[in-house]
């Protein structure tokens, strides 16, 4: 896969990537590759708990919106320059407890990252799936 082929600041469907293909890319790139699989999650506590251990983040993440964006901004540009990132947050749930709301502002934070870097001139490709 060339990551050519996808806009650099961009958060989207999966549809006709294959994630071992985008793990692939951004390992041929040399970018940071960031896999969360939901499928266990209800809620969105549930969510942000896995994407926190997924993502490896520091044990004071306080597992709310806000803190996921620094998390996946500030915290991750003080750790120095960065070649981009390939997030894939796969099976997001679609259920009573992470309806439509919840889902877009989570994705709305992830666009926020791909805003954040992309002023930065890092790409930043989020593709998401749902359960």
């Amino acid at each position: 896969m060339q990551l050519q082929t996808v806009r650099p600041n961009i958060v989207q469907a999966i549809r006709a990537y294959r994630v071992d293909d985008l793990m692939q890319a951004a390992e041929t790139a040399g970018q940071h590759f960031l896999y969360a699989n939901l499928s266990q999650a209800q809620s969105k506590q549930d969510v942000l708990e896995q994407i926190a251990t997924a993502f490896t983040f520091p044990v004071h993440f306080g597992k709310n919106l806000d803190a996921l964006y620094d998390c996946m901004t500030d915290l991750v540009q003080k750790s120095g320059q960065q070649a981009g990132f390939i997030v894939v947050l796969e099976q997001l749930p679609d259920n009573p407890r992470f309806d439509r709301e919840a889902r877009e502002q989570l994705l709305d934070v992830f666009r926020d990252a791909a805003d954040y870097w992309g002023e930065r001139r890092i790409p930043f490709r989020c593709f998401y799936s749902f359960q």
